[in-house]
């Protein structure tokens, strides 16, 4: 019976791919350790898996590009040639195309013809070996089993990842053992979307049996009562015309009843201790089927650290430690591109180049270390590099000139809030802006699926001229939440417990007053204090002992709050829904959970509580004066390119005013005081740098913010941008509107 090579082709691809994701781990681990026999036999065996499977299926471009690199790794292992720079990187361009044609597999069902200058280029890069053209025919049916007992090309089961984090054993979806291990347990696939339904209803009973437990204890309280009532019915004589036969017959239908009750309340306890340990095993059970090893995004960014390594010119020894630390896959998926913004900002701002840090006294090389760790009841994942550190004072002037705060509020910040505010939107400390970095647009995404969507913490720890650790406290699932139940103003209310650091009661006289802010004291540390009812504007509660209080300690970052609360509830683990969409503006709410009495709960957002607390400490004056239209000078001699950049600013509500060249331009700005500068380079009379220049030298537009956009792209024009004072650098080859737009916005709002 003949077969039909496209039921397969979908395992294949998938197979395929896992086996690219190996090859690109195993090259970086070849990079830092080019002796690794191990290492370069499983690179060989993934090449020859992916040949053998594609020469099965008739995907002939698939395996004529594998077979190359086939006969190139080959020669490696034989000491033919060496494993150089230059060789791993056209390797990795070749796992790039493999990638690109198994693409193309899985949307029209044919990869096509394999790319012949990289067939060529590894065919001179491995020799006499490499230069004969593959052939379907070349190698004999039984070569399609993989060596040394590897999974077959083809498998009935997918294999995933049981967390090592070996980096020849994982990939982007996740990858089996490789032979050698002693023990293999079987998989099977699971629809995700039944899977998505099996967490929600997980999630759905545990709420529910939460419920539960405490109808009993209410049962049992009625219990309690009965048998009581029926003391003293048995303690009373007899009373008007009720005959003693009459009372003994109510005493024995009393006791009757509280021995009924006394076993269903028995029965009810009995069943739900055992549904308690049921619905745990469910729980277990059912979030391990969507659980995933961190090294399912670990292992990818190493090959991308040492892409930005190179284009930043940066040398960087970068270390993934406890990529075996198990997440929901819903949160693997998102915590992708926070990890790239905070590596990205690492790489550009964070670590120096070579020659910088030999003057500092540092290695040339630097370090980032990216790990992960279970940390009660959560994972705090930390990336930690050996760089400049944060500048304090810059991040306090970069707030100021762009009037997040007032000078005096900015003055009595603490160190942990200043830091924070490199989450702000738009915030950057960058010098200059380019089309690679500087908007302030990273850590905002960072603080976005972190802090909102996935209802973790992020914590920043940093020394000028030491480094910068950045940790993020996440949850193990999102299919329910830890939460911390208090009371404020007669309403239940919930604060995700990542963010709680503790909770006691405090004495009224532990309560301090600095300045205009109240504090404790705890562990030679000083703790702002706030009301919960007072930042939530609602009433308070009258408490059994007014001699103390009760108060929850939450953290955000570095920064941590007191809040007072009229009572506590404990720590629940329950359904977290997010807010309708006619809800979605309202900030100090994250999402919603049902609370006894199907009672809605509002989850409160951790990052607003802290900017309410401030502004409650430190009121912002209002300001009395009309608001003016921001007006901003574009300086280009081309027509076509004034109009366009006129044309998209004021569309959003900008005032514009043009100039044909530097000379115009520096004329109008000694009649008139603009907000904003946007200029080419290349002008008669004047160029872009010279008017930059002479912008800096006139004491009214020191500070006023300078855009150069231009098509000069190289490095040496954009230092001499940075050089003569410039704010921001575009190159036209790279301009879009919204490039434009967010530049504009980073620098006036």
């Amino acid at each position: 019976m003949a077969i039909d090579p496209a039921k397969f082709l979908a395992r294949f691809v998938e197979e395929a791919l896992d086996h690219c994701s190996r090859i690109s781990a195993a090259l970086l681990t070849l990079e830092q350790s080019p002796g690794d026999m191990e290492t370069l036999n499983g690179l060989f065996r993934s090449a020859h898996t992916i040949k053998g499977s594609a020469r099965m299926l008739k995907q002939l471009g698939v395996a004529e590009l594998a077979h190359r690199m086939e006969d190139v790794l080959d020669a490696v292992r034989g000491g033919r040639i060496p494993l150089a720079a230059a060789l791993s990187d056209l390797l990795f361009r070749t796992v790039d195309a493999l990638a690109a044609m198994l693409d193309r597999i899985s949307a029209d069902g044919d990869s096509g013809a394999a790319p012949d200058a990289l067939c060529e280029e590894l065919s001179r890069a491995a020799g006499e070996k490499g230069a004969q053209p593959a052939s379907p025919q070349d190698t004999p049916a039984p070569e399609v089993a993989a060596p040394r007992g590897e999974t077959e090309p083809v498998p009935a089961i997918t294999s995933v990842t049981n967390g090592s984090s070996a980096p020849d054993h994982c990939g982007v979806t996740g990858s089996a053992p490789p032979a050698a291990t002693t023990h293999q347990s079987e998989y099977f696939r699971i629809n995700a979307a039944k899977l998505d339904d099996l967490i929600r209803l997980m999630g759905e009973i545990v709420s529910e049996q939460g419920r539960a437990r405490k109808h009993a204890a209410r049962l049992r309280e009625i219990e309690h009562a009965s048998a009581r009532f029926v003391e003293e019915l048995a303690e009373q004589p007899g009373k008007g015309g009720t005959s003693a036969g009459r009372r003994e017959a109510l005493l024995a239908a009393g006791q009757a009843l509280q021995f009924s009750l006394r076993q269903s309340v028995a029965a009810i306890c009995a069943t739900s201790l055992m549904q308690d340990h049921l619905t745990a095993d469910l729980q277990e059970t059912s979030l391990a089927l969507r659980m995933l090893p961190i090294a399912t995004v670990f292992e990818p960014l190493r090959r991308t650290v040492r892409e930005l390594a190179r284009e930043f010119g940066k040398e960087i020894d970068f270390l993934v430690d406890g990529g075996e630390t198990e997440l929901d896959r819903k949160i693997i998926e998102r915590i992708g591109d926070p990890l790239l913004h905070m590596i990205r900002n690492s790489l550009d701002h964070g670590l120096e180049g070579p020659e910088e840090r030999r003057a500092a006294g540092k290695t040339p090389k630097g370090s980032l270390v990216l790990s992960a760790f279970y940390d009660g009841g959560c994972v705090t994942l930390s990336l930690r590099d050996d760089g400049r550190g944060i500048s304090i004072d810059r991040v306090r002037e970069k707030a100021l000139a762009k009037g997040l705060y007032r000078a005096d509020t900015l003055a009595a910040m603490t160190r942990s809030e200043l830091t924070n505010l490199i989450f702000l939107p738009g915030f950057s400390t960058s010098a200059i802006i380019t089309d690679l970095s500087g908007r302030g647009v990273g850590m905002d995404v960072v603080r976005k699926n972190v802090v909102d969507e996935l209802k973790g913490s992020i914590t920043t720890e940093t020394e000028e001229g030491k480094g910068t650790t950045f940790l993020l406290r996440l949850p193990l699932n999102l299919a329910v939440f830890p939460l911390v139940l208090v009371s404020v103003g007669g309403k239940v209310c919930a604060l995700p417990a990542t963010s709680v650091c503790e909770m006691l009661a405090v004495a009224c006289t532990d309560i301090i007053q600095i300045v205009n802010k109240r504090a404790i004291r705890l562990r030679e540390q000083l703790i702002p204090v706030e009301q919960l009812s007072a930042i939530l504007n609602v009433g308070r509660e009258k408490r059994g002992d007014p001699r103390e209080e009760l108060v929850v300690i939450i953290g955000n970052g570095a920064e941590k709050l007191a809040l007072i609360v009229d009572d506590l509830h404990g720590r629940e683990e329950m359904v977290v829904k997010p807010l309708p969409a006619h809800l979605k503006n309202l900030p100090m709410v994250s999402g919603v959970s049902i609370g006894d009495g199907y009672a809605l709960l509002n989850v409160l957002h951790v990052p607003e509580l802290f900017r309410c607390a401030h502004q409650i400490a430190q009121p912002r004056e209002p300001t009395s004066a009309a608001p003016r239209t921001t007006t901003i000078l574009v300086v280009d001699d081309s027509y076509n390119t004034r109009e366009i950049e006129k044309s998209i600013l004021e569309a959003y509500g900008y005032g514009v005013v043009t100039a044909e060249d530097g000379e115009e331009a520096f004329e109008k700005t000694r009649a008139e005081q603009y907000d904003l500068v946007i200029t080419d380079v290349e002008m008669p009379r004047l160029d872009g740098f010279s008017l930059t220049e002479r912008l800096r030298g006139d004491e009214r537009y020191r500070t006023v913010p300078v855009i150069i956009v231009t098509s000069r792209e190289k490095d040496e024009d954009k230092k001499r941008g940075i050089m003569v004072g410039a704010d921001a650098y575009i190159v036209k080859g790279a301009f879009d509107q919204s490039n434009l737009l967010d530049t504009v916005r980073s620098l006036i709002g």
